[in-house]
């Protein structure tokens, strides 16, 4: 792997004082929402007091689930439409037991105090009552359909291999929360139509490439953290193919990293560095080596990695901040081409990373 392209950051806090925050969506370049994972959303304006947004549905939060993902739509200046993914209780119209990723959508009001309209476009099948791997990462599509990365929850891997439930899928709808025809399980009997790949084990980040293609990241066991970038009807092995291992030691399954009809990763961590958030850069703040680079954050380590990608493959690596001391849960960049992160932590905090000199 070629040399790392050196740049010293330092880093600007933006806001403090968040309870193990998850996600960072842009309003404008003096706004943003961020969720925390206990089940608020919080408005952050520039020179002004953090204040809570009101209006969000019933949120069943505990273990790794919660209030997750958000983003805005791509036409919000107009709509005023957010798209957010949470941990769903299971409710008369779900049935089931435990809980599940849902997505919803809702209108922010002009004053960015409160939801309304809320419609949930997706809710997760089963429910579990596992508190692990709710995966949800949300990414809007250049045709306007929404992607929403998923877990396998943990206990049931092997539903990543199968087609009549959500787990461990990338899925893909439209933002009414119907199915597009396109979809490549669609009409195909036993098959959850909303499905659009399988194989994957707890998708923490996704963002869409220079060229609008998806990528994702999802968790390996003990090592084989994966970068994939998930094409339709294609399956990406877990929990059949992995480069990691139980936790405490052992094979997963048969020990096997590669089979036929099994897609292989454009890159993976072992050991794992717990990878969440993920996004390119397209700004030149950094300088030009660095534009449309990709990003990603780490819990383990409590740094950001830094990937440089040629011809679909890694060819460089860097970490940095390795001086930060916290879980970087989320990474995006702003209206004004830097990036800003998400410390995940009881008294977590959003920081703009700044070149040093």
């Amino acid at each position: 792997m070629l040399p790392a392209q050196a740049v010293e950051l330092r880093t600007e806090v933006v806001a403090k004082g968040l309870e193990h925050p998850w996600a960072i969506a842009f309003i404008d370049t003096n706004t943003m929402l961020v969720t925390e994972r206990p089940g608020r959303l919080q408005l952050i304006q520039a020179g002004k007091p953090m204040s809570a947004v009101s209006g969000l549905p019933k949120i069943q939060a505990g273990g790794q689930g919660g209030l997750l993902d958000i983003i805005v739509d791509s036409k919000f200046a107009s709509n005023r439409t957010v798209y957010f993914c949470y941990s769903e209780p299971a409710n008369d119209k779900t049935g089931g037991n435990g809980s599940s990723t849902a997505l919803a959508s809702a209108r922010l009001s002009e004053d960015d105090r409160s939801l309304s309209n809320v419609k949930v476009l997706f809710s997760q099948l089963p429910k579990s009552r596992s508190a692990l791997h709710f995966g949800c990462r949300i990414v809007e599509n250049p045709d306007g359909t929404l992607f929403l990365g998923l877990g396998e929850r943990y206990h049931r891997a092997q539903d990543a291999q199968t087609l009549d439930n959500h787990h461990g899928k990338v899925v893909r709808i439209n933002k009414d929360g119907s199915v597009p025809k396109d979809n490549p399980y669609v009409g195909k009997a036993g098959a959850l139509p909303e499905i659009w790949s399988i194989g994957h084990r707890n998708i923490q980040g996704a963002t869409r490439g220079p060229n609008g293609q998806l990528w994702i990241h999802e968790h390996g066991p003990q090592g084989g953290d994966e970068i994939n970038h998930p094409e339709p009807g294609k399956n990406y092995g877990w929990p059949v193919i992995t480069y990691g291992e139980q936790y405490g030691g052992g094979k997963v399954g048969e020990g096997i990293t590669s089979k036929s009809g099994m897609e292989q990763p454009v890159h993976h961590w072992t050991p794992s560095i717990a990878a969440s958030g993920m996004t390119f850069l397209n700004s030149d703040r950094y300088g030009k080596a660095w534009q449309g680079n990709l990003f990603v954050g780490s819990l383990v380590f409590r740094n950001l990695e830094r990937l440089e990608i040629k011809d679909g493959k890694v060819v460089r690596q860097q970490k940095l901040l390795p001086d930060l001391k916290a879980r970087v849960r989320d990474v995006r960049e702003g209206p004004d081409g830097y990036l800003y992160i998400a410390t995940d932590e009881s008294a977590g905090q959003i920081l703009k990373l700044l070149p040093a000199k």
